[in-house]
């Protein structure tokens, strides 16, 4: 059935894992016919969860796209993981959506997922709907939980239905004004809360209102309802049950009737140009203009390659097109157009404003691509999104000789699909180490390596990122001199050192005066200088937070070439670090643990052997705790198997870096004595 961008609504299902987000989808798809019943999680079923890892988890590892018609309106729906581990493809699923549907259990209400998609939601301006799922459950604190949810998130989240009959119905408390007995308040109470809230946006209709008292009808409503949507004076929470079917079709009339639309939304955060000078660009849901598109998730399947999968965001993209990736001179051709359900693609003839759609086999499509068809595009970007960096990491090296190349296309592939993976190569340590945001994250990584790619790899802890800096001025010098017979090799370099704020990262400054060193060799100073940076000066680990000025030096007009300068600004570097009281920098990660109330005092003690520094305690509902600490990264190596040793298995934690701080004078010099040895061998 054809419709247009104002019959499109974009939602993505976030939450805690466990809250019901796939099921949710699976009653929707259903109840709508998309589909002729619902899946099931055990069975391996479910239209969302159809990669074999998340079937043999009973768990979603990744976002997946469906969607479903519903009296002529298109509902876009993105199902996301809820493991604070895939936060990053998580995130990935908000840059296509107007908004976000956070999904709460009714057993357990907010949860550390539910907080942080909460805050990610609202600070990328996005729509957010509260649904509170489980209502059916035995276990189920519906009152508790939405009095929590307005304690955490604020009193602008209101109800639009309540429970009722137990939890095996819901009672509508926006169209209507009065209705049978809710499970607890009532329909007329909460009527009137969230009719109060919608106008106070709009003074003529709030003078109507004093007028009418409660006569007004949802369709003057529509517009306030959507500004106070966008504008964070609403956030309203909808009871259902994904199990029962309970208030399934009155959250389906909700998306149908209150979500908004492409055009209704905030405006995607658009940019010209980078760093400082980026400036924020008009992007707008018209399917005449010039094509913009944001690639927001990319798949590679060894037997089916590359798809890309965008939200168009202006114009109209049809298949046969040609569009350009980011800053390309040369366009790319759209052989093949889809829509996706789960794992099936349908071929459609061409995408609208708002529109979801996959495109295969473009290996120039990468994750976070803008696709345009006129250069007047170029240069443009989403504003980038805060992922989380990945900091838990594995050293790994392939079973087999021979496999190395199989190893490196592996790991390359999964850093094309997950914007939370990194993979670093350690040269000082000749060390691969594969970096993810928990040990979930990596073990999948390591068995999807295995069985998508066929490739074994045997795995150790990885040496901790540390990093060196300075705490001091200081010069350095340097003079290259070498005669082989013929020409030789003469470079002159003098250069200051200076530390600089933590997390400024490095400067190099040319100060030459007089032509002592001649431009064309400035480049190849500053290239001996990195390869310091790059190696180390006193224990073999990456410099940072440096400003080198070089300010003088002598050349050859015979014997002075790049590699003679290459020498001698390494030297002069390195000389200068050893008298600029160098120092050992470790990360120090900030950690958040979910525990049982009862370990609290385990966890915390033996957090105080890992020279952590507690800086608060929360008690939540359900008898949970959480604790926030600062500690090293490096004391936390075995911490997983140890935190679900002393809670029962029942501990989690996620870590974030915070900074870095210098390592322990002892420590200190166990680093740089071990890194003797490979210094003389230079």
């Amino acid at each position: 059935m054809p419709y247009t961008t104002p019959d499109i609504r974009n939602i993505a299902l976030v939450g805690q894992a466990g809250a019901g987000k796939t099921l949710l989808a699976e009653a929707l798809l259903a109840q709508s016919g998309a589909i002729r019943s619902k899946g099931s999680l055990a069975r391996g079923t479910t239209v969302c969860d159809f990669d074999p890892q998340e079937k043999a988890l009973l768990h979603s590892l990744d976002a997946a796209i469906c969607g479903f018609e519903t009296q002529g309106k298109r509902v876009n729906m993105i199902d996301t993981p809820g493991y604070p581990d895939f936060l990053g493809r998580s995130l990935c699923a908000l840059e296509a959506v107007e908004t976000a549907v956070i999904v709460v259990s009714a057993v357990n209400g907010v949860e550390p997922m539910t907080q942080r998609m909460m805050d990610f939601a609202k600070a990328r301006g996005l729509c957010r709907l509260i649904v509170v799922n489980k209502i059916d459950s035995r276990e189920a604190r519906t009152e508790a939980v939405l009095a929590e949810i307005r304690e955490v998130f604020g009193k602008a989240c209101l109800p639009l239905n309540l429970p009722a009959d137990g939890g095996a119905s819901v009672v509508d408390c926006f169209f209507q004004a009065r209705g049978k007995p809710a499970d607890f308040s009532s329909v007329e109470a909460a009527h009137t809360q969230i009719i109060d809230q919608v106008v106070e946006i709009d003074e003529k209709l709030m003078a109507l209102y004093l007028e009418q008292g409660e006569e007004i009808s949802p369709e003057q409503l529509h517009d306030p309802f959507e500004q106070a949507l966008r504008e964070d004076h609403l956030v309203p929470i909808c009871f259902c049950s994904a199990e029962t079917g309970a208030g399934i079709p009155e959250l389906m009339q909700v998306l149908h009737k209150l979500a908004p639309n492409p055009a209704e939304g905030n405006p995607p955060p658009f940019l010209k140009g980078e760093g400082p000078d980026a400036v924020r660009v008009s992007v707008s849901p018209d399917p005449a203009k010039h094509v913009i598109a944001h690639v927001f998730k990319v798949t590679i399947d060894p037997f089916v390659g590359k798809l890309g999968i965008f939200r168009v965001h202006q114009g109209t993209v049809k298949a046969g097109a040609q569009l350009f990736v980011g800053d390309a001179r040369k366009p790319i051709k759209i052989a093949h157009l889809y829509q996706l359900q789960g794992k099936e693609h349908v071929e459609i003839g061409q995408a609208v404003p708002g529109d979801i759609c996959g495109v295969p086999k473009i290996d120039e499509l990468h994750f976070d691509a803008v696709l345009h068809d006129s250069h007047d595009e170029d240069h443009h970007h989403l504003k980038s999104v805060s992922f989380p960096p990945p900091m838990l990491g594995l050293a790994i090296r392939p079973e087999k000789r021979g496999d190395e190349q199989k190893v490196s296309e592996s790991l390359h592939r999964m850093v094309a699909e997950d914007p939370c993976v990194r993979v670093v190569h350690h040269t000082a340590q000749n060390e691969t180490v594969l970096y993810g945001l928990g040990d979930l994250h990596l073990r999948v990584m390591l068995q999807r390596m295995q069985e998508r790619y066929g490739v074994a790899v045997k795995t150790a802890p990885p040496s901790v990122p540390y990093r060196e800096t300075i705490t001091r001025p200081a010069d350095g010098h340097h003079r290259h001199k070498k005669q082989t017979g013929g020409a030789g090799q003469f470079g002159e370099v003098y250069l200051r050192v200076e530390p600089l704020p933590r997390g400024s990262g490095f400067e190099f400054v040319d100060d030459v005066v007089g032509g002592a060193i001649p431009g064309q060799f400035i480049p190849a100073v500053e290239k001996g200088v990195r390869q310091v940076l790059t190696d180390g000066a006193i224990a073999g680990f990456e410099l940072q937070d440096v400003r080198v000025s070089v300010y003088d030096g002598k050349h050859h007009a015979v014997d002075s070439k790049e590699v003679a300068f290459v020498a001698a600004g390494k030297k002069a570097f390195i000389s200068a670090i050893k008298e600029a009281g160098p120092i050992v920098l470790e990360p120090i990660v900030k950690v958040e643990i979910s525990t049982p109330a009862g370990s609290i005092g385990d966890v915390t003690s033996d957090l105080s052997t890992r020279r952590a520094r507690i800086s608060g305690q929360d008690t939540l509902p359900g008898g949970r705790a959480t604790i926030s600490a600062l500690v090293p990264l490096a004391e936390l190596q075995d911490y997983l198997s140890r935190l679900k040793a002393i809670t029962g298995g029942e501990g989690t934690y996620t870590m974030d870096l915070s900074h870095y701080d210098p390592v322990p004078a002892r420590k200190q010099q166990e680093l740089a004595a071990a890194f003797k040895p490979q210094e003389e061998a230079e």
